[in-house]
């Protein structure tokens, strides 16, 4: 069975929105590396629309090959969005989700494959409530953002984890891996 795995940035006070953070080159990297292990990425509206940002490097390349690298990475790994007002989609490795969010996952879960990616906020709340986050990534960035979206808000109710790996980057921001404790 496939994993579902959220993978998340955010800053030491919890800020997760996509213009907190100070990502460099080993943070995508590892993102780059990451994207290579799974077969599709699930978004909401909101952050999908964020990450066509990564179209326009593909189109005017950066002159830092990691951004290069990420940019072909995010474009070639089959995305599946779900959003309520959103009727199409003209990114190529894009569809709109045809279930709702816990019948497209388990779904996704039954068929043979590499994991499955969550790449929202919004999504992965609504995935831990259900109970259906196998892997949970924290990427935390040394920095305190002072306001913004925070991540664990709407969360219906305790889930305890459990610290599995760590990954420390040199410029101070570390993963922590957890897995959620089934009951």
């Amino acid at each position: 069975m496939r994993k579902i795995i959220a993978a998340l940035n955010m800053t030491l006070d919890g800020i997760c929105d996509h213009t907190a953070g100070i990502p460099n080159e080993e943070i995508h990297q590892h993102y780059t590396e990451l994207l290579g292990q799974g077969d599709v990425i699930l978004y909401g509206r909101i952050t999908y629309q964020l990450m066509e940002f990564w179209r326009t490097i593909l189109e005017n390349p950066s002159d830092e090959k990691t951004m290069n690298d990420f940019a072909l990475a995010i474009d070639s790994i089959p995305k599946i969005v779900f959003s309520r007002t959103l009727k199409t989609i003209d990114w190529q490795s894009a569809t709109l989700a045809k279930q709702d969010l816990k019948e497209e996952v388990l779904t996704l879960k039954q068929q043979e494959g590499k994991d499955i990616f969550v790449g929202s906020r919004s999504l992965i709340i609504q995935l831990l409530n259900l109970n259906l986050i196998d892997e949970l990534q924290l990427c935390i960035y040394p920095m305190v953002e002072g306001s913004g979206l925070t991540f664990f808000k709407d969360i219906k109710g305790r889930i305890i984890f459990k610290l599995h790996k760590t990954k420390i980057f040199n410029g101070g921001a570390i993963i922590l891996y957890y897995h959620p404790k089934k009951d």
